[in-house]
């Protein structure tokens, strides 16, 4: 009862979901033979890549995997293990924050009658969920912009498009072949799911099963023996709840713990909003500080106003 409990711990905390996955590919080398992998390039110097990952207090409403820059590129790379038909909206404010980040670091003056020059970008998404994909597909933002029919699709100004990639074992073999420590991910991920059905109510046997046979057969063997602590706490996002729950229910958790974990999220945006309008701040300062969009601070600040 009490390996149950524990895990179930571990399970709540949304803060280390798709950690493994960052945890890995956080590291230069990995990063980068990844992204050659992905992208048939060369590139052998680590001193390339600039990793930019958006993360901490001030990034609390957008957080991301792993994002870099590279080959005047802003790369976004995401790791999914539930097919979820939105990344491209996620992809929208991701970029959005990216972006920001990027102009503020730069001193870029969006203003200036001269062009800005901007990295391109390429948003990844690493999906091992169970329900069934094929090795690549395209998701796009204008899949999601409302038309009056199917035959009658506005384009509308905006487009973000997402390359997702089936990296579940026995997909996207060539890939694999030129990413070692990506197809040992995905071995790993295979294992896990394998003996978690085989101990359906010993789940943390389950994982420790899992790593030890990986360490057993070099699968992802320095990074394991390493962290073997720290990945017990990092498990959440590999394990698909499908395994022993109906796909009903699960959709419903998870939609609703999403939603819940949004609202907290904007409650503590409008928390600091509030704080900083109380030291006399303006909204544009806010604004820049928080590293969001004017718009959305003011309809903050509006609705304070009102209360």
């Amino acid at each position: 009862m009490e390996q149950t409990t524990e895990y179930q711990e571990v399970k709540g905390n949304r803060e280390v979901k798709s950690s493994l996955f960052a945890k890995i590919f956080s590291d230069k080398k990995e990063l980068l033979e990844l992204f050659n992998a992905v992208n048939g390039t060369e590139h052998r110097d680590t001193d390339e890549l600039e990793i930019n990952t958006i993360e901490g207090i001030l990034y609390m409403t957008t957080k991301n995997d792993v994002s870099f820059l590279i080959d005047s590129a802003m790369n976004l790379y995401e790791q999914q293990s539930t097919y979820n038909p939105n990344m491209p909206i996620r992809g929208l404010r991701y970029f959005s924050q990216l972006y920001n980040k990027y102009i503020k670091m730069h001193g870029l003056n969006i203003y200036s009658s001269k062009l800005q020059r901007l990295p391109v970008p390429h948003y990844v998404v690493f999906y091992n969920g169970t329900k069934e994909e094929p090795d690549e597909k395209t998701l796009r933002l204008s899949d999601a912009f409302m038309t009056e029919s199917n035959n009658d699709r506005k384009r509308g100004c905006l487009e973000c498009e997402v390359r997702m990639l089936n990296i579940n074992y026995g997909h996207n073999k060539e890939l694999m072949k030129k990413s070692q420590r990506l197809k040992e991910y995905a071995i790993f991920v295979d294992k896990l799911r394998k003996y978690a059905k085989e101990f359906p109510n010993r789940l943390e046997l389950a994982i420790t099963k899992s790593i030890d046979e990986c360490i057993e057969e070099n699968v992802l063997k320095d990074f394991l023996m390493e962290k073997k602590s720290e990945v017990l706490e990092m498990l959440d996002d590999l394990f698909d709840k499908e395994l022993y729950e109906n796909d009903l229910k699960q959709t419903a958790f998870e939609e609703g713990e999403q939603i819940g974990l949004e609202k907290g999220e904007q409650n503590k945006l409008i928390s600091l909003v509030q704080k900083k309008l109380q030291k006399g701040d303006s909204i544009e300062k806010i604004a820049d500080d928080l590293v969001e969009d004017v718009e959305i601070i003011k309809e903050i600040v509006d609705e304070l106003r009102l209360q």
